[in-house]
Formats: structure tokens, sequence, C-alpha cells
């Protein structure tokens, strides 16, 4: 099984349709697949509207668990909980932040909002992330992200590290932007053991927590 909670269609900066980013997830063999295009605090409702109809049709015809979400990017700091709670409001099964990856500019202060916040399910790509904010996404329920995206990885060593010390989760997403992105569940499993985690913990990564995730979203769904 594929789980994947990081994905973007052409409604932010991905190449696909929702619909055609869920099919090809669905032939790769996906059990769940959330589209996280991006977002700040305009826009939810539209975007939301919009990735929640192709996701509903997907998971009628093919049986793929299909998520609208979002994906938070360079908000404010002290602005991330509101847009948290405003996606939830709107019917974001999936509220993602776009951590503080090495190589983009996002503001200081981001991974601690988004550790947090109960609202925020996944901190994406979290960079050289503290202890500190790592224990409190422990606290908080927010997961956090192994990137399998060129550049966003090279911090998986660390936030691997820095998860096990403080006993935060860790899932492995795509953050698909076109089809050759998307994972396998070799490919999954090579960056968790690429990070440096043991095998076991590399299972726990790819099956356990997604599936315990998972859990959480299709009943939001209902």
């Amino acid at each position: 099984m594929v789980y994947d909670f990081q994905t973007q269609s052409f409604l932010s900066d991905g190449v696909l349709s929702p619909i055609e980013l869920i099919r090809r997830a669905h032939h790769n063999g996906y059990e769940a697949i959330a589209i996280t295009d991006h977002v700040g605090m305009g826009g939810v409702g539209s975007l939301l509207a919009s990735l929640s109809e192709d996701c509903r049709i997907a998971r009628e015809e093919w049986g793929i668990v299909a998520i609208p979400g979002v994906e938070l990017t360079h908000l404010p700091p002290n602005r991330i909980a509101e847009a948290a709670a405003r996606a939830r409001d709107a019917g974001a099964g999936l509220v993602l932040v776009h951590g503080e990856t090495p190589v983009e500019p996002v503001l200081p202060g981001t991974n601690h909002a988004s550790a947090s916040c109960p609202e925020v399910d996944v901190l994406g790509h979290p960079g050289l992330i503290t202890d500190e904010d790592a224990a409190l996404a422990a606290e908080n329920g927010v997961y956090l992200e192994l990137s399998t995206r060129r550049g966003h990885s090279l911090a998986n060593g660390h936030v691997a590290l820095a998860a096990k010390r403080m006993g935060a989760k860790l899932l492995v997403n795509s953050d698909a932007h076109a089809p050759e992105d998307l994972l396998t569940a070799e490919r999954s499993l090579t960056a968790a053991l690429g990070a440096g985690l043991s095998r076991e913990d590399a299972r726990i990564a790819t099956n356990n927590n997604p599936r315990a995730l998972l859990e959480v979203l299709t009943n939001r769904l209902k």
C-alpha cells in the first residue's frame, strides 16, 4: 500500500488536474492520497470546493481514499492557527503547513507555530527543526514529514533524528507536482531508510503512522 499526504494539482503549482492526479496515484497502487494545493488566507473556500468534488468522485468510482486538503504556504507564523481553522471550516480533510525547508525563504517561527497548533495535521519538510518544536509536534499530534522531493529532502536525516529523540510521528510524502514525482511502496521505504531510520522504524513511518492518520481523516469525510 502507498500513502501520500502531500501532492499538488494545477490548482496551484502542479501540472495535472486533481482527478488526473488521483487516477495516476490509483494506478501506482495508492491506498490514499491527499491533494494539498498551496493557499494562504484567501481562496481557501473556492480551492476546497473544487478539490472536494473530484475527491468525492474518485472515492466513489475507484475506491481510493482521496482527501481534499491544503498546504498553508509562506504565511506569517502568527496567522497559521487562524488559517488552519479557516481551512477546516471550509471542509479541508487535511491541513498541512509548508515548513521551514532549507531551500525556500520560509519565515522563521513557521515550524513552531505549526507544531503548536492541533488544527494542523502534517508539518511538511520542516528542515532543521528544533527539538523543542519536534516535542510540540508530538504533544499536539502533528506528523512530521520526510520528503522525497529534491531540495526538501536535504534535511530528512535531521528530521528523523529529532522525531526519534522527541517522540514525534513521521510520514513519507512525495510533495508531487508531476506524475514522475508520485511514490511507489519501494520509493517510500527507501526514503525512510535513507533518512537513517531502522527497518522497523521505516515500516512504522510508511505503514503504521499513515494508517493511523488515515483513520482520523476518513472520519472527517463521513
